[in-house]
């Protein structure tokens, strides 16, 4: 889609879109079922609100996974399980049974990612992610080693300074995915959005770019500083 709607426009524009790819995905499935791994965060919320009361879909169609996840447990306030649960299964009316949780409050990392990349579809149909102030994505975080990694789909990323441990998905699940999604809006986001879709080739620095060739949903303020047609609603 081309244009940047503004408010919950944006929200509305960002959760039609969502709903018709993983149609798509499902249709595309041998067994009709639609598997998406899901971005935290403050930005996706609202559309997964939307998801859940407007969507229209299947719910009974769908498989839910995980991007990344704080190395917290799934009641805790900074979990993205807790919120993707309460903002979308719970409302829906989804079965748990139907969500993969990222085990990343386990006392070993890294088995729970060895055991999590066991359990991830390969290539995952549906890659929701956003973009961070610093342009990381998941919690591919600029310089980290998780962007080196060629063989782990999964990686433990080590508690750094305020910034608690986690599990992420690596640049082969971002390469292979069929449809990445990337969802952005704020005058925050601007600059990075535009380093990572028009700036120099540099993911180890804006890990962002690794999602260049996704679908970028995109508000007003988070598309301001790009050049020419790129934005996308």
């Amino acid at each position: 889609m081309t244009g940047a709607p503004s408010g919950d426009a944006w929200v509305e524009a960002a959760g039609t879109h969502i709903a018709e790819v993983v149609r798509r995905a499902a249709a595309e499935a041998q067994d009709g079922v639609a598997r998406m791994a899901l971005s935290g965060g403050n930005t996706p919320r609202p559309v997964y609100e939307w998801l859940a009361a407007r969507g229209g879909l299947a719910w009974d169609r769908v498989e839910i996974y995980f991007g990344d996840e704080r190395a917290v447990p799934p009641d805790h306030p900074e979990s993205n399980y807790r919120m993707v649960m309460e903002s979308l299964v719970a409302p829906a009316g989804i079965d748990p049974a139907r969500v993969f949780r990222m085990e990343a409050d386990r006392g070993n990392l890294a088995a729970a990612a060895a055991d999590y990349a066991r359990v991830l579809p390969d290539p995952l149909p549906v890659l929701l992610l956003g973009i961070g102030k610093d342009g990381h994505t998941a919690s591919l975080f600029p310089g980290g080693s998780a962007l080196t990694e060629h063989e782990l789909r999964v990686a433990e990323v080590p508690a750094e300074g305020t910034r608690l441990a986690r599990l992420t998905v690596t640049p082969p699940v971002l390469a292979s995915a069929r449809h990445v999604l990337v969802l952005a809006r704020g005058e925050a986001k601007a600059a990075p959005v535009a380093r990572a879709l028009q700036g120099p080739w540099e993911p180890r620095s804006c890990p962002a770019q690794l999602a260049r060739q996704g679908v970028w949903l995109l508000d007003a303020a988070a598309s301001a500083d790009i050049e020419g047609d790129a934005a996308s609603a």
